[in-house]
């Protein structure tokens, strides 16, 4: 039995029990395809031509989103702002999912695959600013990640009659506290819409136009833990020990533009100084050690570990704690990031893509990693800089950030064509050259 048969035959199963799921759980359910000839399928021209038509429009809906942030777990406006449009769009909604989640499907009228696309709604907290902010605000490009997956919704329902399979958009609250992702897939948003595959975008510091990919690689996990110390001496014993545990760090966090433009150059290095690291940070408070780190490969939780443990064992009756686990590394399959980056240059030229080697940045996680532990997919990052712009203004958490809005309609020509390429029931689409 092939995989189509095989997914035609889960799609009956999962629409018979549909019922027990619950009201309101529409992600469960399936559309009737068309009977008789099918019409040709998505190709990139038409995707184009609507994305243009849609663009005044998807900029105000950004504006919008962005005058209005709502921090992780707060997003109602948001959420409701963007139910609207995918009901308006023709998508089967269903709101309040694991939180404000909103999950809309697209059924094409021909038959196909079932793949979805996530966005994350929430806008940065104030302590996740660098430097601190008064209030949240998106300086993540959330915003952004929003506003594309309604532009691609909307130009994926407008060419529904000639669109395989499903598409399933995930929009996502509480990406910033690591928290939603985990109360989607709880809610059981993969499993109740067969879910074959799933991918995102977000804004990065490349130059507007750029989409950087990262198959084989992704994003760092992170791992916490702590030390006490006991005796006398503890509080100055913790800061020596602090010292010792922040020189395993083999990447600095970045002090100056500088820093920032060398980071992104090494993640874009094949076998770069990036390829394998340890950002580490530990800070003494009292008799207590805090120690924070993220590393690539995430093979390499336990050798950290132990080294914290080894450079504890120097102060006796020293307690070393750490969780069961670390929050997972996202780790993008190759093969998948192969395929779409061949698709880009195909699709949008070759000085469209460019490819990560090693996990960007090594400062921060994602969520989305949940994901791509259960279901392959792609993961790329969207450029956001304008020309002549500092590097601030498109690197993510930083005050001025400020993405070039021309990447909205980028994004979506981008996701609308690639979303469509792999609803078919095979998977087709060039390689990279």
């Amino acid at each position: 039995m092939d995989r189509s048969t095989e997914h035609v035959l889960a799609r009956r199963t999962l629409l018979a029990g549909a019922a027990a799921l619950g009201a309101g759980a529409v992600w469960g359910t399936a559309h009737g395809a068309a009977a008789g000839g099918w019409p040709r399928p998505v190709d990139q021209a038409s995707v184009d031509a609507q994305a243009a038509r849609l663009s005044r429009g998807l900029i105000a809906l950004r504006r919008d989103i962005h005058r209005h942030p709502e921090g992780p777990g707060q997003e109602q406006r948001t959420a409701a702002l963007v139910a609207r449009r995918l009901r308006a769009a023709g998508l089967a909604v269903t709101t309040g999912v694991g939180g404000h989640g909103v999950v809309g499907v697209l059924w094409g009228s021909r038959p196909g695959r079932t793949v979805a696309y996530r966005a994350d709604m929430d806008a940065v907290p104030p302590k996740d600013i660098v430097g601190g902010g008064p209030a949240p605000a998106h300086l993540c490009g959330h915003d952004i990640h929003t506003t594309v997956a309604v532009g691609v919704a909307q130009v994926l329902a407008r060419l529904r009659r000639r669109l395989a399979g499903t598409v399933v958009f995930l929009f996502q609250p509480a990406e910033e506290s690591l928290s939603g992702a985990r109360a989607l897939i709880d809610a059981g948003v993969l499993e109740r819409a067969g879910v074959q595959e799933i991918h995102a975008l977000h804004c990065g510091p490349f130059p507007v136009g750029r989409f950087a990919v990262t198959g084989g690689f992704g994003m760092p996990g992170q791992d916490k833990g702590e030390v006490i110390l006991p005796g006398p001496d503890a509080s100055e014993a913790a800061a020596r020990l602090a010292a010792a545990v922040g020189g395993l760090a083999t990447v600095a966090l970045p002090q100056t533009p500088a820093d920032l433009e060398r980071i992104i150059d090494e993640a874009q290095t094949p076998d770069g100084p990036l390829t394998r690291f340890v950002a580490a940070r530990a800070v003494a408070q009292g008799p207590k050690v805090g120690v924070s780190y993220r590393c690539w490969p995430e093979e390499r939780y336990r050798e950290v570990r132990e080294a914290v443990r080894d450079l504890a064992a120097s102060y006796p009756g020293a307690e070393v704690r750490f969780p069961a686990e670390p929050f997972p590394a996202m780790v993008c399959p190759e093969p998948e990031g192969r395929v779409l980056a061949g698709h880009l240059r195909h699709t949008l030229g070759r000085d469209a893509v460019t490819r990560l080697h090693a996990a960007f940045p090594p400062f921060s996680g994602e969520d989305f990693a949940l994901y791509l532990a259960r279901v392959p997919g792609t993961y790329t990052f969207l450029g956001v800089r304008s020309p002549g712009a500092p590097v601030t203004a498109g690197y993510p958490h930083y005050p001025d950030f400020a993405p070039d809005e021309r990447a909205i309609g980028l994004g979506v020509r981008a996701m609308a064509g690639w979303l469509a390429q792999r609803t078919l029931e095979t998977r087709t689409g060039p390689g990279e050259s």
